[in-house]
């Protein structure tokens, strides 16, 4: 089998403790794992466009990813039926498991109130550029920290802070294990979860897979690792990772769109309308076959809304359905350079069904004023929650051991608040590197880690309490 599909695990004594008699494969206890874990759970209290709303109709971080990892495998599925030798791997004990794994676990790193999220913790990095890589704190001035700065090529992992990277974290390296190897999953399923397979030294903004950093400084010895055991190098995405991305857009693209119908902003009537009239998308075979249904229930006589339910149920398994098609095509005609790792363009960036849709939930659902209300209030959230946590990390007694006593009685609160193993993870001097091993690298690692891993409800309510604090 391709070493792409490795199934070896972080442990140097791989086991499989998990499943002792074999029942099940190694990726499949990959998902399980995921699907059992405490950052899956968060989900259901992290945006995915609609900040902890009222309707229980509406989707969460965690329903879509539960949708991404269903649409994965179903295109997984429809690749193999079209071509049953093109993944050189059983399709349902090696494939489709670990397109089920990394789709749900594709947004485990994100932060409260997603992409605004990343863009806040990034936006307090850069306000404190001139001291915070180098400087124990402004007040010192010029005093540097020598060895124990960040060095300049790690900067952008904290002024461009994104999700991807810290997702790979939390499964590799925060998640409890005797071991310290998280929740201990297959190389295969971590290489095919490394969605940017760069580190913030090797950024290619003109290259889609290589545009964002895949991987914190923090986390290299474990890339290397994956890397020995799959065959992969630097900048080459695994061909599984390509399809994960594709669901990404299609429920991006359909089901926000979805949750506007569903929220009643937008008619399912009106997006037809809109997608009839669009040269992107009034071609589209969902589109007619979408209008035919939608006259039929005019005829039948139904309830208003109990129509417009049925309206929208035609509009998303019509449109998952070509999007679906077009993906599985996609990757079907560009499989020769996608295992040869020389594709380079999205697979959903040759549909343009998928572009129109995209549009109307940009227009209709992330401009709505309610959506950029409750991200301005969560922006703004956690620049105090940055605040307060770099107190609680920074204000202690002996600046070499991250552990030592806090110094006033804001950090030792704030401290009290951090995760145990958060702390260990951060406390450890053996990083594989001495870029990762610096301590003003490990405290602001330990800052992102405790800001990143908090749900909505948490960062705010959290807030509320700590803005009670005086000075």
């Amino acid at each position: 089998m391709n070493l792409i599909w490795s199934a070896r695990r972080l442990r140097v004594k791989d086991s499989s403790d998990g499943d002792p008699r074999g029942w099940r494969s190694s990726f499949q206890q990959d998902y399980d794992r995921l699907l059992f874990s405490t950052p899956v759970r968060r989900l259901a209290d992290k945006t995915q466009v609609w900040p902890m709303d009222d309707n229980d109709g509406v989707r969460t971080r965690l329903t879509h990813s539960h949708e991404v990892a269903n649409l994965a495998r179903s295109i997984g599925a429809r690749i193999a039926g079209e071509r049953t030798d093109i993944f050189g791997a059983d399709l349902h004990d090696v494939v489709e498991p670990i397109l089920s794994s990394i789709g749900l676990a594709h947004d485990l790193g994100n932060p409260p109130f997603g992409h605004q999220g990343e863009a806040a913790i990034g936006n307090w990095f850069k306000a404190r550029e001139e001291w915070i890589f180098d400087n124990r704190s402004p007040e010192q001035g010029s005093k540097k920290l020598d060895k124990e700065k960040v060095v300049e090529a790690l900067h952008n992992e904290f002024l461009k802070f994104d999700g991807n990277p810290q997702g790979l974290r939390l499964v590799t390296r925060l998640q409890t294990h005797v071991d310290r190897v998280g929740l201990d999953l297959t190389a295969g399923t971590l290489a095919a979860l490394l969605k940017y397979p760069v580190s913030a030294g090797n950024l290619d903004e003109t290259h889609a897979s290589n545009k964002k950093l895949g991987y914190f400084e923090s986390e290299r010895d474990i890339v290397r690792d994956v890397r020995a055991k799959t065959g992969l190098s630097e900048g080459q995405r695994h061909p599984l990772t390509w399809i994960m991305e594709a669901c990404d857009d299609i429920a991006y693209s359909i089901l926000d769109v979805d949750d506007v119908m569903k929220k009643k902003i937008i008619s399912p009537d009106d997006v037809l309308t809109i997608l009839m009239h669009d040269n992107r998308s009034s071609g589209s075979r969902a589109v007619a076959e979408a209008d035919i249904r939608f006259k039929k229930v005019h005829n039948g006589g139904r309830d208003a809304d109990v129509a417009r339910d049925i309206k929208i149920g035609y509009l998303r398994a019509f449109l998952i359905e070509e999007l679906i098609q077009g993906a599985s095509t996609a990757f079907l005609d560009a499989s020769e350079a996608i295992f040869a790792f020389r594709h380079e363009k999205p697979l959903m960036d040759a549909i343009p069904l998928c572009e129109a849709l995209k549009d109307v939930a940009k227009k209709h659902a992330f401009s709505n004023p309610a959506v950029l209300k409750v991200e301005a209030i969560g922006a703004s959230a956690l620049d105090g929650l940055m605040s307060f946590f770099w107190r609680a990390i920074s204000e202690r007694k002996d600046f070499l051991d991250i552990s030592s006593r806090r110094t006033s009685a804001v950090a030792k609160y704030g401290w009290s608040l951090i995760s145990p193993n958060y702390i260990e993870e951060a406390s450890r001097p053996n990083y594989d590197t001495m870029d990762s091993a610096a301590i003003r690298y490990r405290e602001l690692r330990l800052l992102t880690d405790m800001v990143s891993g908090m749900t909505d409800s948490f960062a705010l309510k959290l807030w509320t309490q700590v803005r009670q604090i005086p000075g």
